[in-house]
């Protein structure tokens, strides 16, 4: 018997191509991780780095110095900043201070966010730029988990405003911080900014179940009560300002203040429609948590009635004069703002969804589901394993 035929070898040629098309197939890319406390640097942190480099500590004291000369007239129009500012900013580009966060609950959070707007010295509102703003942009999902149990001591027909309430003096901690500004803002005693300090501490503090159950409460339009009780959620009485300053004014004073201004950016990026349609920047959580996250500051919100659920800041554009148009843009982005109003919507049906589940258990657990919008950034095209090898396949049996 001859020797069996020696398999004959690929041409030159063919392990080129097929080498070629190796180099050139995309590689799968990993999806990005979340970010977390442990990988973003925070302005605190990058400040102390900063100052070890003399180079990059004497650019930040400039800009430090230069606070006070940046002159802002409009927030529409572009910030004015001396020329040597810039210069002093072009130092620190490469520095981690300029890609810095703050973190909502964190200990020195003013501290962190007045070093924020030291750095980015020109950042104008009105941007909506959804990398350029100070906080880590996060959300972390938890399931709802409630006891309802102990609401049987409350009548059967009392409405979810009252029974969220009750929710939350069940629980020690709400129980506790709603007492706090309870007292803070009530009737004579009433210290607008100690009342302010302590909503604040409400809504950074307790669940968030708990405060947008307090807050964001569904009622029936014939249903007063709950409707007054929901609006007297935040005192109005104390925490809002007196009369009804020009909203124009509010925005100056807010942006004054690093922790109002911070909120407010956060506002404006997450509840920000991008089109005619409504279509929304991000998540309907974000939007609500940075909506929440006004509330104790100078531009503080509320429900305008007890019967509806808009909303709207205690202000007026009266006396805007040439600014007329600027200070209704800035009134209507809460009170005719889509993004805003279905997120408040779509969290009170989610709300009463809770509370139609007769002869339920008392305990449960649910997670919301997150409305996306179609506006988020797409994510990068990811090749499997089927389209980087089939190819290879292919080109193997002309061999």
């Amino acid at each position: 018997m001859g020797r069996p035929p020696t398999p004959r070898a690929p041409p030159t040629a063919l392990l080129l191509a097929l080498l070629l098309l190796l180099v050139l197939l995309p590689r799968p890319l990993r999806a990005d991780p979340l970010p977390t406390e442990g990988r973003l640097v925070n302005c605190i942190q990058a400040k102390k780095k900063c100052q070890v480099d003399p180079i990059c500590s004497a650019a930040y004291h400039h800009l430090n110095s230069c606070t006070s000369s940046v002159s802002t007239p409009s927030p529409v129009q572009e910030f004015l900043v001396p020329e040597e500012c810039r210069e002093a900013a072009q130092h620190l580009k490469n520095s981690s201070l300029m890609s810095c966060t703050c973190h909502r609950h964190m200990k020195n959070q003013v501290v962190c966010l007045d070093i924020y707007w030291t750095v980015h010295l020109a950042r104008s509102l009105g941007d909506y730029e959804l990398d350029v703003f100070p906080y880590e942009d996060t959300v972390t999902r938890k399931p709802w988990k409630m006891n309802l149990s102990k609401l049987n001591m409350l009548k059967p027909d009392s409405d979810l405003c009252l029974k969220f309430a009750m929710l939350c003096t069940l629980n020690d901690k709400c129980d506790r911080l709603r007492k706090a500004y309870a007292e803070a803002c009530s009737g004579s005693r009433c210290q607008r900014r100690t009342c302010l300090r302590q909503l604040r501490a409400f809504f950074a503090k307790a669940s968030e179940p708990h405060a947008q159950g307090l807050l964001l409460c569904p009622c029936a339009p014939s249903d007063q009560g709950c409707g007054r009780r929901r609006r007297n959620t935040i005192a109005p009485g104390c925490a809002l300002p007196a009369g009804a300053p020009n909203c124009l004014q509010l925005r100056r004073d807010c942006v004054s203040d690093p922790l109002c201004r911070s909120r407010l950016v956060d506002f404006q990026t997450h509840c920000h429609p991008l089109d005619i349609l409504g279509t929304c920047a991000t998540e309907q959580s974000k939007c609500l948590r940075s909506y929440m996250g006004l509330i104790g500051t100078a531009m503080t919100p509320n429900f305008v009635s007890n019967v509806n659920t808009s909303v709207a800041l205690s202000c007026t554009c009266r006396g805007s004069g040439n600014l007329q148009e600027e200070c209704e843009q800035l009134e209507e982005s809460f009170s005719h703002n889509p993004c805003l109003m279905e997120a408040i919507a779509a969290k009170m049906r989610f709300h009463s969804q809770l509370f139609s589940q007769d002869g339920a258990d008392p305990t449960f657990s649910v997670m919301e589901r997150q409305n996306k919008s179609p506006a988020l950034r797409p994510q990068p095209w990811v090749p499997s394993l089927f389209s980087s090898t089939l190819p290879l396949i292919l080109l193997l049996s002309l061999w």
